[in-house]
């Protein structure tokens, strides 16, 4: 077996290992209502610095402003509560109409 096949086979098992011992232990594992806090403010931070990511950087610089204008539509209208194909459609619509008039 090549160890590319051995190295697959190892991340498969491990993460259903790890999927597994939800189900498992639930019921038997009480987390402390401040780690359920922490634990909902670190996925929280884990998205939004994501987003950042995602909206300000571009193989390494500046990806221009019509990107980030957009997020900030799709921030809006999702904070709104538009239904998720006007968050998409809003975001790139933005996005598209900025780039398409030089913006960047």
């Amino acid at each position: 077996m090549s160890p590319t096949v051995t190295a697959i086979l190892v991340l498969a098992l491990g993460t259903y290992a790890f999927r597994l011992t939800g189900p498992l232990l639930h019921g038997r594992v009480t987390l402390p209502e401040r780690v359920r806090g922490m634990l909902s403010a670190g996925a929280i931070v884990l998205l939004v610095a994501m987003l950042a990511t995602g909206a300000l950087t571009e193989t390494g610089g500046f990806p221009g402003w019509a990107r980030p204008a957009g997020v900030l539509v799709g921030v809006g209208l999702a904070w709104r509560r538009a239904p998720f194909v006007v968050v998409v459609l809003g975001a790139a619509g933005t996005t598209a109409v900025l780039r398409g008039a030089g913006v960047g």
